[in-house]
């Protein structure tokens, strides 16, 4: 029995999908399942958890991986992936090279590691959420947008968003409540990039870091920026940073919520660690 299957979307705009496509036909010992649609991943992964299959690989970014991740949760069966997507930062998180080939090889050898699985409502997520600017963005973005020009789409729709007034944004942990006006949930360090937003994050410790922003004009998102980049963002006054294993947040303004970097509807949402954990494919050395 094929105990490796690979989710992949064949849709090819480009040379460079085709390419892909072509290189993970070629690869050996792997049945490829094709998307055609939304949905289709999880209920792809969901198929093949079902059926026994010792690992499902996402093939694709973040999106096609929270998919796969929501098809498999609970079941035993581990996750590959192969990140071949506009955003992989899930793949940057745990390791994994840019290229096919060598990322099969990881897959392949069967090495695991097992890491928490995180909750916004019901759906469950593996690496980050984001309440307010970064959710609005990518409800604006579209997928013919976002396939032309890649992570400069984000830019392009969060300059435009920027210019507007900001939600009003309450969260509720541990009987504290606390005000912003974007909110960020990391299960992992990395957010956009390898960057590291959550900088006492770990994917198998239990715990959900929480960074709130309170100002969102052009010259604090530069001064915020420059502060990631310089590991100095979580002491700026205006920046709170804390974990916790389950907060809510609320908001009197009709706020969109992204998990993974796809949209995951309105607040308010409840984010929290699942009982449920998740093996995932990665490199023993």
């Amino acid at each position: 029995m094929e105990d490796i299957v690979v989710i992949l979307n064949p849709a090819a705009r480009s040379d460079r999908a085709r390419d892909v496509w072509e290189q993970i036909r070629a690869l050996p010992r792997a049945r490829i399942l094709p998307t055609a649609a939304q949905g289709d991943a999880q209920r792809l992964a969901r198929e093949a958890a079902e059926a026994g299959r010792r690992i499902v690989v996402a093939a694709g970014g973040d999106g096609t991986v929270n998919e796969v991740v929501n098809g498999i949760a609970g079941s035993g069966t581990a996750l590959g992936v192969l990140p071949v997507g506009t955003m992989n930062v899930f793949a940057s998180e745990l390791g994994l090279p840019n290229d096919i080939e060598e990322a099969w090889d990881i897959i392949d050898a069967g090495y695991t590691r097992t890491i928490d699985l995180a909750r916004a409502n019901e759906q469950f997520f593996v690496q980050l959420a984001g309440i307010g600017i970064d959710a609005q963005v990518v409800e604006r973005t579209s997928r013919e947008f976002k396939r032309s020009f890649g992570p400069l789409s984000y830019l392009f729709n969060a300059a435009q968003i920027a210019a507007q007034k900001p939600p009003r944004l309450i969260v509720e942990s541990e009987g504290a409540t606390r005000e912003g006006s974007f909110v960020l949930i990391g299960n992992g360090r990395y957010y956009g990039a390898p960057i590291k937003v959550f900088k006492d994050a770990r994917l198998d410790d239990g715990k959900l870091d929480v960074l709130i922003v309170h100002n969102l004009g052009y010259l604090d998102i530069v001064r915020y920026l420059t502060g990631v980049f310089t590991g100095t963002h979580t002491a700026f006054d205006d920046v709170e940073y804390f974990q916790t294993r389950d907060l809510v947040v609320r908001s009197t303004d009709d706020v969109p919520v992204e998990v993974d970097g796809e949209l995951a509807g309105k607040l308010p949402v409840q984010f929290r660690i699942a009982g449920e954990r998740l093996r995932v494919a990665v490199d023993y050395s």
